[in-house]
């Protein structure tokens, strides 16, 4: 199962305040600790929404709104992910529970999703590659075999 943990932006982060060496550290470690343990997909921090763009459809339709940062900093704003493979919702909780929180920037808070599992992205990359090997045959074969004058 897949599940991304969403840090939700802070006004300390949408200002682009540094949380200090210390917190850094631990995220890096924590980060490591993911991926010594097999699970971590991929893990990035986010610009502040100054440096972003919203656009938005209305529900009448026509053209879209786009709208250009910075934008209000409150719980729908993400300052970074991180993205993981466990067994169990327990698995994914336990490890957002471990995620290391800057001391003194206020609230923090991380969001526990799981992702949807779109049917091509279950297949492993080799079986796909085999799968496109064996129709490349099949093509050629039935070049090979068909009768003159069809293309």
């Amino acid at each position: 199962m897949r599940f991304m943990l969403m840090i939700k932006a802070t006004g300390y982060s949408e200002a682009g305040v540094e949380p200090g060496r210390e917190y850094t550290e631990a995220r890096q470690t924590y980060r490591q600790e993911l991926a010594q343990a097999g699970v971590l997909l991929a893990a990035e921090e986010l610009r502040p929404s100054s440096s972003g763009v919203r656009i938005t459809y209305s529900s009448r339709g026509g053209e879209p709104s786009v709208l250009a940062g910075p934008f209000p900093s409150d719980t729908t704003l993400m300052a970074e992910y991180a993205l993981i493979e466990v067994q169990s919702e327990d698995e994914a909780l336990s490890w957002a529970l471990r995620m290391p929180v800057p001391a003194g920037l206020g609230e923090y808070e991380i969001e526990l999703r799981r992702l949807k599992k779109p049917a091509d992205a279950l297949r492993e990359p080799r079986i796909r590659a085999m799968e496109a090997d064996l129709q490349d045959q099949l093509d050629m074969f039935q070049k090979m075999f068909q009768p003159p004058g069809r293309t």
